[in-house]
């Protein structure tokens, strides 16, 4: 699984990194953004929960 935020759509409100920092982080624009290329299996379900929970529908499965 992976998994990519739409720069245009994200509006930093940070809702992914609290459900799944290991995934997802800050860029340099203070946007988030996937730091695993692969999601490991272990962070597959907050990874999902993470996408289903953005405001913008910014988080696309791959």
């Amino acid at each position: 699984m992976r998994m990519e935020v739409d720069q245009d759509l994200c509006i930093s409100c940070g809702a992914c990194m609290d459900i799944c920092p290991e995934v997802f982080q800050w860029n340099d624009d203070e946007k988030a953004y996937s730091v695993a290329g692969e999601i490991p299996a272990e962070y597959e379900d907050q990874a999902q929960e993470a996408a289903e929970g953005c405001p913008t529908n910014a988080i696309k499965e791959l």
